[in-house]
């Protein structure tokens, strides 16, 4: 697949999240929507009321809608706005991890939970504790440990927090200060809570200094993804405002990590999400665009392409224009 493939034409689809379960391809995307709501920093704009699950018996295959699995209005704490999601598995139960803003506009991780990879998911009555901020992804080491990486600024309101708790003035680094980091937690046995108090997911240049708030086409924006590669993590991540996709690599689920470059440049509409999986012994890139919707950047399809790697483990760079 050296040319991308466009997953779901009927309907716009975002940040998809990929795993595979049963020995199939299942996509937990974002569900756009034409709100009506003018475009902001804040990203008020991206109004997503549900979620929907996706399967694929192979990349190339039909894709399967399963249906709305999880909406707004199921979740005893929502205020508005489901943000991206991410799925995983334990004991043959599923567990979606997902942000949403809570009855003070404020967002946090919720979990609901099924008993089949495409649902439907039941919430919990209350978000995580400690919670905070957008994107989880949820990541399982070989070992059985679980691990949620989080966060996001502007819109995504990481800049809120500084050692987990909301600070005032609730405002950005200067352009010479360390970046925000995204942030790494291992989850509790029961899959429910955390385990521990969320930690600094540090990402360093190659000098071995963290990078910087001003050095906006590395630095962390949103979009975390873990996975692994020849017994290495690797974070990877999106830029927000300078549009790409980067990537990190370490030695351990906590970091720190140093920065090697740009998995995808940028595409069309003003960000993109993506996940990263292998599938019968070749790695594949999900992301999305803004091309059938004519550049709107909240009305967004996603798609797929092949990942290929070079023979020191390093992601060759796919042209988010021309794949």
């Amino acid at each position: 697949m050296k040319k991308s493939r466009y997953l779901y034409p009927a309907d716009y689809m975002a940040d998809p999240s990929a795993h595979v379960f049963e020995n199939k391809i299942y996509i937990y995307p974002s569900h756009d929507r034409e709100s009506g709501i003018a475009e902001n920093d804040n990203g008020d704009h991206f109004d997503m009321q549900d979620y929907h699950v996706f399967s694929l018996e192979d990349v190339q295959a039909e894709v399967i809608d399963h249906g709305k699995v999880l909406a707004v209005t199921d979740i005893p704490w929502s205020g508005r706005q489901l943000w991206d999601s991410d799925v995983t598995e334990k004991d043959g139960r599923y567990y979606m991890y997902f942000s949403m803003k809570d009855k003070n506009d404020i967002f946090r991780l919720g979990v609901a939970i099924a008993d089949r990879p495409y649902g439907p998911f039941i919430p919990q009555s209350n978000p995580i504790k400690g919670s905070y901020s957008i994107d989880p992804c949820a990541f399982k080491d070989q070992d059985g440990s679980y691990y949620l990486y989080f966060g996001g600024i502007w819109g995504g309101q990481l800049q809120f927090y500084r050692n987990n708790k909301i600070v005032v003035p609730n405002e950005l680094p200067q352009d010479n200060d360390a970046a925000l980091s995204p942030k790494v937690v291992k989850l509790a046995a029961d899959m429910l809570e955390f385990s521990e108090p969320p930690r600094d997911l540090v990402i360093l240049d190659k000098n071995g200094q963290s990078l910087k708030q001003g050095d906006s086409e590395k630095r962390f924006f949103e979009a975390s993804w873990m996975h692994k590669y020849k017994n290495k993590y690797y974070f990877s991540y999106s830029t927000g405002d300078s549009h790409l996709i980067c990537y990190a690599i370490g030695d351990n689920p906590y970091g720190p990590f140093t920065y090697q470059g740009v998995i995808l440049s940028p595409v069309v509409g003003w960000t993109t999400h993506h996940s990263i999986l292998e599938f019968r012994g070749k790695w594949y890139l999900f992301y999305h665009d803004s091309v059938p919707s004519g550049g709107k950047t909240w009305l967004r399809s996603m798609k797929v392409i092949e990942l290929e790697y070079d023979e020191n483990g390093f992601i060759k760079t796919i042209d988010g224009m021309s794949s």
